[in-house]
């Protein structure tokens, strides 16, 4: 079974700490899950990049989400690191976090570089950012997982 066959996705955790790579390095922060969160995937849910929705204190926001091992990095853990397409001005750790995973842009995949690592981010954002412009994903927006506290 292929990711795309149990989309959308609904999931919620706690924002945790990450390795503060988001931010710093590629100027493209991220609000990541909890290994346990991170866990309960079904086994069959693909790595890679997604996007869909995401929920923070009563607020919706676009969202692209990295799902797998981030082999640029070379991670032993694999992690779910958000990035809402929104500038935040304080931390978002220890809040709770929502998303509705609408949709699977592409695998994971190593870079040769830093800036093809972050060229391919905002490639990746403008993507999520015209298909969540479609009225069918505008209509999510308001699904009750997401409005709900």
């Amino acid at each position: 079974m292929s990711s795309g066959s149990i989309l959308p996705y609904f999931v919620s955790g706690i924002i945790v700490k990450g390795f503060g790579r988001g931010s710093k390095s590629l100027g493209i922060p991220t609000a990541n899950f909890p290994e346990d969160v991170v866990d309960s995937l079904p086994q069959d849910f693909k790595i890679g990049i997604y996007y869909g929705w995401a929920a923070l204190e009563g607020q919706i926001y676009k969202m692209v989400m990295s799902i797998g091992w981030n082999p640029f990095y070379k991670n032993e853990k694999k992690t779910m690191e958000v990035h809402m397409l929104h500038n935040f001005d304080n931390d978002l750790r220890g809040k709770n976090l929502k998303v509705a995973v609408m949709g699977f842009i592409r695998p994971e995949r190593d870079f040769a570089s830093l800036a093809d690592l972050i060229k391919e981010i905002n490639h990746d954002i403008e993507i999520a950012n015209t298909n969540l412009n479609t009225q069918q994903m505008i209509e999510y927006k308001s699904c009750e997982f997401l409005t709900c506290s």
